[in-house]
């Protein structure tokens, strides 16, 4: 009981800092008024809740809001360019970068009054190119997140629990009509593609399960994806642990003369970015035609919206009402250029707009608006633009044929630079979005079929495998499906086969087959399609719903 004027006093504390922007003041709840606002939550040993509100935010395009917004002010940008070295003159202070075009192979030099380091968890390898014998700043942390179907919270409450099994935070919020979780907290190797480790999943998933109601399974198959992100924590020297890392930022100029800005968070972008430029015209005496214009700044997308933006969208180009939502929550007042895009449908409604895959709001369109915002591969438009990536593995790879497919034409691609880009997007899904901690998952899954079980598996194993040869081809499956008088298109009959095979060496193999069902029966696996479809044509009793990786 003592956490709860505890808990209440901290909020309310954070309250009287914001003063007044903080979005609405705190309040304590009963418990029943508790179950009433998220019915999932477990009963037993619940006393209250504490509600507060907070701000959630599409941080890709945020950021690069930010970078048009800079553009539309006079400056130029790139993407895709590493620094491959610091320029430096006689005296030994930095006059620029030597870099390098990662899609084209090109490399020049960019000369420069000032470098400004703003490399988030890369800063100090920027560092060391400026002055090879610099002590570190910045250590790595890892945290992982998963997205879990929109069902396991309220479409409009959170919660989040400052004091998990290990001390660290945990929270569990709505996002894009599904449910992300998260997160972990630990070093972590300084790397361009971080991965998820099922490890941190499972943690994550055995935290939740304190928190929810026995009618709500929490399963590992219904992790739809798994992500790992790098914080950029400045490091304090007389602590190890990154859990005591301050995340405030802190700008330091280096003897050659390198700005560099580094820590902080979403929340103080702009007080981060005055200081950064105040300190850089201070150090190298540079000029200036005014003084600092951020605050009050409007961002690409700004200048026009309204809260009811979207209406205008539905009445005026005949888009569905989700998808102008999406679009006007996403691009603000840019969303008309994305409608004036969008192709007639064909349909008496929507009128315009196809979508990217039937379960998502997002465009065809979109693919080629992006490209007119610096996108230049699948991966830049599925993970960096929209977000698909981030909420459905199995949705993202069942559009990227469709992506390439635009970015192909708009972009003049070869046949080759096409089969390049799917698989780059197909690997980048599979290693960073959890694909690949989800088949570790399966593969450890210890057999728990029962006798009948296992012969009834077998069974439905040897009706593929006709010629009695061990595993499962495509050919297999092709075959099954055109006896039975069903049409299934070749890329889905690999996409069946590829979600089944542990060991991705194009076979599916008896082991493997006992494994799905295995984790089928357990819940590793929350639903599989080629069961799915062999069930239609001939049920079978393993209890499984939902759908996830």
């Amino acid at each position: 009981l003592w956490q709860v004027p505890y808990f209440w006093f901290g909020i309310k504390m954070y309250d009287f800092v914001s003063g007044k922007r903080v979005l609405k003041n705190s309040y304590f709840i009963t418990k029943s008024q508790a179950l009433e606002r998220f019915p999932m939550l477990k009963k037993e040993s619940l006393k209250g809740a504490i509600i507060y509100y907070d701000g959630q935010h599409n941080d890709a395009r945020m950021n690069l809001s930010i970078v048009l917004t800079a553009i539309r002010h006079g400056a130029k940008a790139v993407n895709h360019v590493k620094v491959e070295r610091l320029l430096k003159n006689e005296n030994g202070k930095l006059c620029g970068a030597h870099v390098k075009d990662m899609i084209t192979g090109n490399e020049w030099d960019i000369k420069a009054k000032c470098v400004v380091n703003a490399t988030g968890p890369f800063t100090d390898s920027i560092r060391i190119m400026a002055d090879p014998n610099t002590m570190p700043i910045c250590l790595p942390s890892a945290g992982v997140h998963i997205v879990l179907p929109g069902y396991y919270s309220p479409s409009n409450t959170g919660l989040l629990d400052p004091s998990t099994s290990d001390g660290r935070v945990i929270f569990f919020l709505p996002w894009e009509k599904m449910t992300v979780a998260g997160t972990t907290d630990a070093s972590s190797e300084l790397t361009f593609s971080p991965t998820p480790q099922n490890r941190d999943i499972e943690f994550i998933l055995e935290e939740i399960r304190n928190y929810l109601g026995k009618d709500v399974s929490v399963r590992r198959g219904d992790v739809m994806s798994a992500w790992s992100g790098l914080r950029p924590l400045v490091r304090d020297p007389n602590k190890k642990d990154t859990k005591s890392l301050a995340r405030n930022h802190i700008i330091e100029v280096s003897e050659s003369g390198l700005i560099t800005i580094a820590g902080g968070k979403w929340t103080t972008y702009r007080h981060m970015a005055e200081e950064t430029v105040d300190k850089a015209v201070e150090a190298h005496n540079l000029e200036t035609k005014n003084k600092c214009v951020t605050a009050g700044l409007m961002l690409d997308g700004a200048h026009n919206y309204d809260p009811l933006l979207y209406i205008h969208l539905v009445q005026d180009y005949g888009l569905e009402v989700d998808v102008a939502q999406h679009l006007a929550n996403t691009y603000g007042d840019r969303a008309f250029v994305v409608a004036r895009m969008c192709k007639m449908t064909g349909k008496r409604w929507p009128i315009v707009g196809h979508r990217l895959h039937e379960e998502f709001p997002y465009l065809e369109a979109e693919v080629s608006y992006a490209i007119k915002e610096y996108a230049y591969t699948a991966i830049d438009v599925i993970a960096r633009r929209m977000r698909l990536s981030f909420l459905n593995t199995y949705a993202a790879h069942e559009v990227l044929e469709k992506v390439v497919q635009i970015m192909g034409r708009e972009l003049n691609w070869s046949s080759a630079e096409c089969r390049r880009q799917l698989e780059n997007a197909r690997n980048f899904i599979n290693r960073e979005m959890g694909q690949e901690a989800r088949m570790q998952s399966v593969s450890e899954v210890p057999l728990n079929l029962t006798k009948e079980e296992m012969q009834t598996a077998k069974d439905r194993f040897n009706l593929l495998d006709r010629d009695r040869k061990g595993h499962i081809t495509v050919n297999d499956i092709r075959r099954h499906f055109r006896d039975h008088g069903e049409k299934i298109d070749e890329r889905l009959l690999h996409e069946l086969l590829n979600e089944v095979d542990l060991n991705k060496n194009g076979e599916l193999e008896l082991a493997e087959f006992f494994q799905l069902y295995s984790g089928l029966k357990n819940g590793q696996i929350a639903q599989n399609r080629l069961v799915r479809y062999l069930d239609e044509l001939q049920p079978v009793s393993v209890n499984r719903s939902g759908g996830g990786i």
